[in-house]
């Protein structure tokens, strides 16, 4: 790696991201010791700015950050650098320097899951459809789910594509409803694929 260490003074910021949810959990800092260093041990270390001396985190907690990889930027001035940590990143007990949760997110998927939980968890005051589904029971739950799956290979033998991703939307909406009824969640279903992979 050619990098270029004259522009922040013998320095170069080190984005820390956790290599299976993809969450920034730090920015620190490394000259060529400390990625030296890291490249050595796949722990990763900094400089730090404040002691002036370099340091492996989690040398006093535990909580070390195991390298999975590194990237360079196009300035060839920043680093990217993939993580498996161990335990919290923040010296201050939280996952994230930014007090957010390390948990896998699926974008509109996990707001989806957020909405449905919620209409779940207020079904006796929610008149929404998702909240009747809920009242009817598991066993409407899992019938819309089915019917939901016929559609789909329905409209897969034929020519619409609108339809048929309409009814895909159908069915993987239904199929997140039915998941929370039996107390699950997507990323229970991803852990089971990546354990298959």
């Amino acid at each position: 790696m050619n990098i270029d260490y004259d522009k922040h003074n013998g320095l170069v910021p080190a984005i820390i991201q956790d290599n299976t949810t993809n969450n920034v959990l730090m920015l620190g800092y490394m000259n060529e010791e400390a990625l030296n260093k890291t490249l050595e041990t796949k722990l990763v270390t900094f400089f730090s700015r404040t002691k002036q001396r370099i340091w492996t985190k989690g040398e006093e907690s535990g909580h070390v950050l195991n390298l999975v990889s590194i990237k360079l930027d196009c300035d060839s001035d920043t680093l990217l650098i993939k993580v498996n940590p161990k335990g919290p990143t923040c010296h201050k007990g939280s996952d994230t320097c930014w007090n957010d949760n390390n948990t896998q997110n699926f974008g509109f998927l996990s707001d989806l899951e957020t909405v449905i939980e919620n209409r779940k968890n207020n079904a006796s005051e929610d008149t929404s459809y998702v909240a009747s589904l809920f009242s009817k029971g598991i066993n409407k739950i899992a019938q819309k789910v089915g019917e939901e799956a016929v559609e789909v290979v329905i409209e897969a033998k034929d020519s619409n594509d609108d339809l048929f991703l309409n009814e895909s939307a159908d069915l993987l909406f239904h199929y997140l409803i039915l998941l929370q009824a039996k107390g699950f969640k997507l990323q229970d279903i991803v852990n089971i694929l990546k354990e298959r992979h």
